[in-house]
């Protein structure tokens, strides 16, 4: 596990950044944490550390939102609206879920017996005027990200 203390909505952002190496052969990584915790902006640093340039902006209401950058295809979920997990079914999400993607999951407890297991988990939650970041491994796809991660950062 990781845990870092984060200050401000830049700095998020370049936390973010420094995990896009670590996701070069994509992953499912669930974002927990409530609202306003900084979840959508961790995954506008990530997605901009690997390479894309256009706007990154909260699903809420369109459930999933695409990227493409460098090769690497990615969909950031948010399922804060899903009232039944059965209703991601019905948009195909299991087609997301495909090897090399990364898939980048909020309120992924709204999609659970639908969706795959995570490789990695995020948690976000206050500290002193900021967030801690706890990051978890639960696969052994999971753990090799994370083992990435922890390399670069020490470097």
């Amino acid at each position: 596990m990781i845990e870092k203390e984060v200050y401000g909505e830049e700095a998020m952002e370049q936390f973010g950044a420094d995990m896009a190496s670590a996701f070069a052969n994509g992953g499912v990584v669930f974002l927990d944490g409530n609202l306003g915790m900084g979840k959508t902006t961790l995954v506008r640093g990530l997605l901009r550390g690997m390479g894309y340039v256009g706007p990154v902006k909260s699903p809420t209401y369109t459930i999933v939102e695409p990227y493409e950058m460098n090769g690497i295809e990615a969909f950031h979920f948010d399922l804060y609206r899903i009232a039944e997990p059965e209703e991601l079914e019905y948009m195909g999400i299991r087609d997301y879920f495909r090897e090399g993607a990364l898939c980048l999951v909020e309120w992924a407890e709204m999609g659970k017996g639908v969706l795959p297991e995570a490789d990695l988990v995020i948690h976000l939650d206050f500290v002193r005027q900021g967030r801690k970041v706890s990051i978890a491994a639960t696969s052994a796809k999971g753990e090799a990200i994370l083992q990435r991660f922890a390399t670069h950062a020490a470097a």
